[in-house]
């Protein structure tokens, strides 16, 4: 069938009603609201089942799957306009900066390895097979879309995408179950550190009832004779992507064999446009807030594309293999929360490594939503610590988000992730070296989790 502005609009108007769905199943359905389930992902999973993929009752075009593509370098080429450059330090944030540093990077450069020395010579997978792990669990949904894009560009068709948003939906429903029994196991073993209270009402059901606790998503900074804000925000960010898909073009037309995706490109881009902002005085012309909540709604058609264009041809091609990276996924996981936690955070170890679990296995909101299980006032300073170190934290993640597609298209995974490896050895050590810990030690830590 002919691909036309109207078959975008139909893709979109079906993932908008199936999120809505999601919605409401999330407000209404206790079992949805226990799993804390994102309407994205119960829409996207809506949308995999009824899809062409399954029973074939909506019919979604052949190019949906591309929508992830453009999706992703929309959140990217958000992120210049929406970064804080905090310089304040906490010496708590230190050890958190080396504790997630160092779980991020271990992820990436053990199944890295493990998918080129135990899963290719056992079921014959890609080079980038074990790749898909931290693609889908630390890295989520976008990491999903932007790496699995990446190498379906490159040959994958489109089985990449597929294995990437199949990790992170499997990320999520671990994070999740996983994270509440930790949280349970630790309230009854008086581990947490403030009196624990059930989670609130608006975050089980996802709806915010009361009119006075509705948060703003954004201020204006132009006048509705002028052009509306969100009009604004919108234009500037599709401007970004737009000269990024140029620039890679031109790139493309003297270098022929240099692919850059257009994800990376948008993110350097938007870095370019913001120093030239800032530079005509224009730095506050955007809005932080109002660039997150573009950012925010690109990030849910992203994750409800993503798991809806997902081939499941592809994933029963890799069953057996993918079933035992997940469970090797989850249990590295677990241990490095169980070991690896009260080394690095002492006494208060159970707040930081259950948040530290969450967006281990899935994302950054998924940890937040498990803290306020423990810490439901949000005494403990977890977020605050995690704040100041994200500053040093981000140049790893966003490097290799885009760093491993290149890597694994120009043949240098092996590198990769042995490089990811040492750099993660290193930065684990970095505490032990400069005396970051708390004062205790791991026998004692070792102690706490066995008592």
């Amino acid at each position: 069938m002919e691909y036309t502005p109207f078959s975008l609009l139909i893709d979109v108007g079906w993932i908008s009603i199936l999120m809505v769905i999601g919605n409401v199943l999330r407000r209404t359905v206790p079992w949805f609201q226990q799993l804390l389930l994102p309407s994205p992902i119960i829409g996207g999973l809506l949308g995999l089942l009824l899809g062409p993929g399954a029973l074939g009752w909506i019919g979604f075009s052949d190019n949906m799957g591309d929508y992830t593509t453009i999706l992703i370098a929309a959140v990217f080429a958000s992120m210049p306009f929406s970064m804080v450059f905090d310089r304040s330090v906490r010496s708590g944030a230190k050890t958190m900066w080396s504790y997630s540093t160092g779980m991020f990077m271990i992820q990436w450069g053990l199944f890295i390895l493990l998918g080129i020395f135990l899963f290719k010579p056992i079921w014959g997978t890609e080079d980038w097979f074990g790749m898909m792990l931290p693609t889908g669990f630390i890295g989520g949904f976008g990491t999903a879309a932007a790496v699995g894009s990446s190498l379906d560009a490159a040959g994958a068709d489109g089985v990449a995408s597929s294995l990437g948003f199949t990790s992170a939906t499997i990320g999520t429903l671990a994070a999740i179950v996983g994270g509440v029994i930790f949280a349970n196991w630790g309230i009854r073993t008086g581990r947490a550190s403030t009196v624990p209270g059930t989670l609130p009402k608006e975050m089980r059901s996802g709806y915010i009832s009361e009119h006075d606790e509705r948060p703003s998503i954004g201020k204006a900074t132009t006048n509705p004779s002028s052009i509306e804000a969100v009009t604004l925000h919108v234009g500037v960010i599709a401007l970004v992507i737009m000269i990024a898909y140029y620039v890679n073009d031109l790139i493309k037309y003297f270098f022929p064999a240099v692919s850059i995706p257009l994800f990376a490109m948008s993110f350097v881009v938007g870095i370019v446009v913001k120093l030239l902002m800032n530079m005509v005085g224009a730095r506050d012309y955007l809005d932080r807030d109002t660039v997150n909540s573009v950012s925010g709604g690109a990030t849910d058609y992203l994750i409800a594309f993503g798991i809806a264009s997902i081939i499941p041809s592809a994933i029963a091609d890799y069953l057996v293999p993918l079933v035992v990276l997940f469970v090797l996924g989850t249990l590295w996981c677990t241990l490095f929360f169980f070991i690896a936690s009260p080394v690095y955070f002492g006494k208060n170890w159970l707040e930081r490594g259950l948040f530290g679990w969450g967006w281990a296995t899935a994302a950054v909101a998924t940890g937040i939503a498990l803290l306020k299980i423990v810490d439901p006032k949000m005494k403990s300073g977890t977020l605050n610590e995690y704040g100041v170190a994200y500053i040093g934290f981000a140049p790893f993640e966003i490097g290799m988000t885009i760093v491993a597609p290149i890597a694994a298209v120009a043949g240098w995974t092996m590198g990769l992730g042995i490089v990811s490896t040492v750099i993660a050895v290193v930065v684990l050590v970095t505490p032990f070296v400069f005396r970051w810990l708390p004062g205790h030690t791991q026998d004692e830590a070792r102690r706490k989790i066995i008592g």
